[in-house]
């Protein structure tokens, strides 16, 4: 099933926001729309790997999915929304970062991500399908809408060409009309 990406800065200030009292909901949603990694990638993470991380520290990750090796970078948000659950939460070094009600040695399901992204997009009346691998989307289509280039989008998705990421991330049909708008 394909996925959307949110488009809309103010959705994304409205998920934030929807999120504020929602700790480690909040992390999760920041980490994704701020990574470019696959949720289950995500899901992987271990409180210890994310502790004392200052902004601008490489985790080193192997992905799931392709078995290649990835990094996440701690930025400000990631940062921030890592701290402030872990202020609420206060979890061990060895937990899960998105711990299952299982138990400390499993983590959520990337089903379960998907049915929160949903209801969170239905809470902020957002039209369209979204699910778990819409915050890698968001990630990419935001960075994309800033001038990023189609290789360095296509490198930090681990896709084999730029082609496989225009195709994966899709054009809306407002971005043809804008341009036929334009003068020449």
């Amino acid at each position: 099933m394909k996925v959307d990406p949110i488009t809309e800065a103010k959705d994304i200030k409205s998920i934030k926001k929807l999120l504020m009292d929602k700790p480690r909901d909040r992390l999760l949603f920041i980490l994704g729309i701020n990574s470019g990694l696959r949720v289950q990638d995500l899901l992987s993470l271990k409180v210890g790997q994310l502790m004392e991380r200052k902004i601008g520290d490489r985790i080193s990750l192997r992905e799931k999915k392709t078995g290649k090796d990835n990094i996440l970078m701690i930025n400000k948000e990631i940062k921030k929304a890592f701290q402030d659950y872990y202020d609420a939460i206060n979890p061990e070094e060895h937990h899960y970062i998105f711990k299952s009600r299982k138990g400390e040695n499993y983590p959520i399901t990337t089903y379960r991500v998907t049915r929160l992204v949903k209801s969170w997009a239905k809470q902020i009346n957002l039209r369209g399908n979204y699910g778990a691998h819409t915050l890698r989307k968001t990630w990419t289509y935001q960075n994309r809408m800033k001038g990023v280039s189609w290789e360095v989008l296509s490198r930090r998705l681990n896709h084999s060409s730029p082609s496989i990421t225009r195709r994966y991330i899709g054009l809306r049909q407002e971005e043809v009309e804008d341009a036929l708008m334009n003068d020449i």
